[in-house]
């Protein structure tokens, strides 16, 4: 009689097992494990009601846009060009290494146009022509604000709900709460691009869009700039897909196996991530391909459109994606960390970004999504109204600035041709509704059908959740 040992080895031993099976036996097994994944998956009750949105667009602007000069217009502070920032406003507040040690905080109004938009009379800059085509479609927060005053623990506080890496993103917690609506692709869908702003800003790391302790089924997929849009999609030279389905069949049997071996649930991950890529190789190279666009479409989202990777041909790929059912999809551009030389830098990243998020709000509405898709534009924290370095008359730069800046959501369950929160007159204290990152989140969630505070996942022996223990409903958003 075998050691309990060795009765584990043989069990995972290839060759023994491929010895007593057959590709049938492999299938069978695979079925077997997919039902006990199912079977598995803890109860929830999600939605909790019935949501205004059934997918999310989120266009997150990483580095942080500059607010005063898009979207909270400060006409009153020309008068004050060149002065110190009054402590009365400063109020203390604790500055980064970029700016503590100037001598001096000179108010730096913005050197460019705002006018009102639409029938709502929405205040937008000039640096947002097309943008402003779309002004009723909009709901523009000017009174978020944030806990973090640097870019990593900005931006993962607004993607997983804390500042340290490690917990789910959002998208991680919607594919897990509502999971997916097609099975050809992932629920959840990441594309990066490089602004024109400023090529050298910060990385974006792949936890932004990981599952954390969730499963790392929930994780985001991120499709690639250039290439395949996921690594390994097309089978080696040599292996056809009949070849390719025999192969998971069988290491689906190995798994199961495996999993009954040791009964690590990830086991159960990997065996579905296996089968969602044998199904990409069918869904992706469709949804990839705009060839059959109309060119009246591509138009309307620039020029750039047909480059992989720009900011353009991603927003393009989200309008896909929502078409096809995809739960959660994020856009994240990067080069909006203008510390100097702003005024050109932020005409750059508007060129990027101006046109084709527009055309994304049209495209959507004019086929009949934008009534069941959220749409989410803003980035981790605000920028100071003084400058950061020498204020000169065509230049200038800002630091980083927790206490208040501006997004825009759209879409579907969004107040259109609405401004919530106010500012006060240098841009650096909200004065009225101010608005939380776990707000926003709690909102984005309510959307969506789910109660915050409702979906949980037990992990080191708490109940977390995205929002921790904070996070109100943001009704004044809400249509």
């Amino acid at each position: 009689m075998n050691s309990p040992a060795l009765q584990i080895q043989d069990r995972l031993n290839r060759r023994v097992f491929l010895r007593n099976s057959s590709s049938a036996i492999g299938a069978a097994a695979l079925g077997s494990l997919l039902h006990q994944e199912a079977s598995a998956a803890p109860a929830r009750a999600f939605p909790n009601f019935a949501p205004k949105a059934k997918r999310i667009i989120y266009l997150f602007q990483s580095g942080a846009p500059s607010q005063m000069d898009l979207f909270d217009p400060k006409p009153q502070m020309d008068k004050h060009r060149g002065e110190d920032l009054p402590a009365s406003i400063r109020m203390g507040q604790r500055l980064t290494t970029m700016t503590s040690g100037q001598k001096s905080f000179p108010v730096a109004p913005s050197l460019f146009k705002f006018a009102q938009h639409g029938k709502s009379g929405i205040w937008l800059s000039e640096l947002m022509p097309h943008i402003a085509g779309v002004a009723d479609e909009l709901c523009v927060i000017r009174s978020m604000f944030t806990e973090a005053i640097n870019h990593d623990p900005a931006i993962t506080f607004c993607q997983t709900g804390s500042q340290l890496a490690g917990r789910p993103s959002i998208g991680a917690w919607l594919s897990y709460g509502l999971g997916s609506m097609n099975q050809d692709l992932p629920a959840y869908v990441v594309m990066t691009s490089f602004g024109t702003g400023r090529r050298d800003d910060q990385p974006l790391y792949d936890r932004l869009w990981g599952s954390g302790f969730l499963p790392t089924q929930h994780q985001g997929v991120r499709f690639r700039n250039s290439g395949d849009p996921v690594l390994y999609l097309s089978n080696p030279a040599g292996v056809s897909r009949p070849m390719r389905r025999d192969m998971l069949d069988e290491l689906a049997a190995l798994n199961q196996r495996d999993f009954e071996a040791f009964g690590d649930p990830e086991t159960s991950t990997r065996i579905s991530q296996y089968e969602m890529a044998f199904r990409m190789q069918m869904s992706v190279p469709d949804l990839v391909d705009v060839s059959k666009e109309p060119q009246h479409v591509l138009d309307s989202y620039g020029p750039n459109v047909t480059k992989p990777g720009t900011y353009a041909a991603n927003c393009l790929l989200a309008r896909r994606l929502a078409e096809r059912d995809v739960r959660c999809i994020q856009l994240f551009h990067m080069g909006w960390d203008h510390h100097g030389g702003l005024p050109n830098a932020i005409r750059g990243q508007c060129s990027d970004t101006d046109q084709p998020t527009a055309a994304l709000i049209k495209d959507l509405k004019q086929r009949g999504l934008l009534d069941d898709t959220l749409i989410v534009w803003g980035g981790e924290f605000g920028r100071t109204i003084y400058s950061q370095g020498g204020l000169t008359a065509t230049n200038y730069g800002r630091d980083h600035h927790p206490r208040c800046y501006s997004l825009f959501m759209a879409g579907a369950g969004v107040k259109k041709g609405t401004t919530y929160g106010e500012t006060d007159d240098y841009c650096y204290n909200i004065t009225r509704d101010p608005v939380h990152v776990h707000d926003l989140n709690a909102t984005i969630m309510h959307l969506l059908g789910i109660n915050h505070e409702r979906l949980n996942f037990k992990f080191q022996g708490l109940d977390m959740r995205l929002t921790g223990i904070a996070g109100n409903l943001v009704k004044g958003v809400l249509a």
